[in-house]
C-alpha cells in the first residue's frame, strides 16, 4: 500500500511537526516527561524540528522516465513523485472498466474525511464541484474532469487517464495537449489512470497510478513539502478507490 521511500520522507516530516510543537510548548515549560528539561534546549531542538518537517523540500526527487507503452507513459514519461496501486477483481475487464467510470465518490471509503482535511467544507463558503470537493453520487472522473483536470486517455479496451496542474500557479488546462505542452518553470502537474488487464480464470488487475512532474527545482522542492504530507492519506484513498472498483464491478458479475 505503502512506497518506502515517500512513506520515510512522510514520517520526517510529521515527526518534525511533533517536534516543533514539543519545542514550542517547551519554551513556556520544559516537558520534561518528554526529555526536554529546559528552555534552552527547546530552543536548540526548533532548527532540527524545521528540518525534519520541510524534510520534502529537500529531498533530493530524482527524475525518472517510463519504460512502457500505456497511454500515461505517452502524456507524462518523466516525473519525480509516483504512487501505484492494485487489485484483483473477479469479474471481466469491459465490466472493471466500467466500474472505473462510474463509481463515485461517495463509494469510496475515507473519501470525505481525507479531501475534508485536506480542504475543509465550510457552510459559508461556495465551491464549484471538483475532485476534492464532489458530487457524491456522480461518477468522480466525470466530477474530476468537470474540475480542474482534462482527459488523458479514456479507452475503454484498456485505460482511462486524467491530468491537471497541481502546483504552484494556477493555470486551466484546455485539454491534453495542454497538458503535454506544459513544460515551462514554476509549474507541477500531475497525471492519474487505471487500467485493466485480464489475469485469466475469470480475473483481471485493475491498477491505478498516480505521477507528477515538476518543470523546475522551485516547484519540485514547494510541491515535495506538500507531497511529504499528504502521501500518507493520498495512499489511503487511492486503496479505498480501489476497493469500491472492485466492490462495484463483483456486484455488477453476481447480478449478471
Amino acid at each position: 500500500m505503502f512506497a518506502a521511500q515517500p512513506l520515510l520522507v512522510s514520517t520526517l516530516s510529521y515527526a518534525g511537526v511533533l517536534l516543533f510543537g514539543a519545542a514550542v510548548l517547551s519554551l513556556i515549560r520544559p516537558l520534561r516527561r518528554l526529555r526536554i528539561r529546559s528552555r534552552r534546549q527547546a530552543l536548540l531542538l526548533l532548527p532540527l524540528a524545521l528540518l525534519l518537517g520541510c524534510a520534502g523540500g529537500w529531498w533530493p526527487w530524482p527524475e525518472r522516465r517510463a519504460a512502457g507503452g500505456g497511454r500515461l507513459d505517452v502524456r507524462l514519461p518523466a516525473y519525480q513523485f509516483e504512487e501505484l496501486h492494485e487489485t484483483r477483481v473477479r469479474a471481466t475487464p469491459a465490466a472493471a472498466f466500467s466500474a472505473i467510470r462510474n463509481v463515485s465518490a461517495g463509494e469510496i471509503r475515507l473519501y470525505r474525511a481525507l479531501t475534508w482535511i485536506r480542504s475543509p467544507r465550510l457552510p459559508w463558503r461556495t465551491r464549484r464541484p471538483s475532485i476534492m470537493d464532489p458530487e457524491w453520487d456522480q461518477p468522480i472522473l466525470d466530477v474530476a474532469t468537470r474540475g480542474g483536470f482534462v482527459w488523458l486517455a479514456n479507452d475503454p479496451s484498456s485505460e482511462a487517464a486524467v491530468g491537471a496542474v497541481v502546483c504552484c500557479r494556477g493555470k486551466r488546462l484546455r485539454d491534453a495537449a495542454d497538458f503535454e505542452r506544459l513544460t515551462e518553470p514554476g509549474f507541477a502537474k500531475a497525471a492519474m489512470n487505471f487500467r485493466v488487464e485480464d489475469v485469466g480464470g475469470g480475473y483481471c488487475r485493475v491498477t491505478t497510478e498516480t505521477r507528477v512532474y515538476a518543470t523546475d527545482a522551485a516547484a519540485r522542492r514547494t510541491f515535495g513539502m506538500y507531497w511529504a504530507f499528504i502521501y500518507p492519506g493520498s495512499a489511503l484513498l487511492r486503496d479505498g478507490w480501489l476497493a469500491a472498483i472492485k466492490k462495484r464491478a463483483e456486484a455488477g458479475r453476481s447480478a449478471a
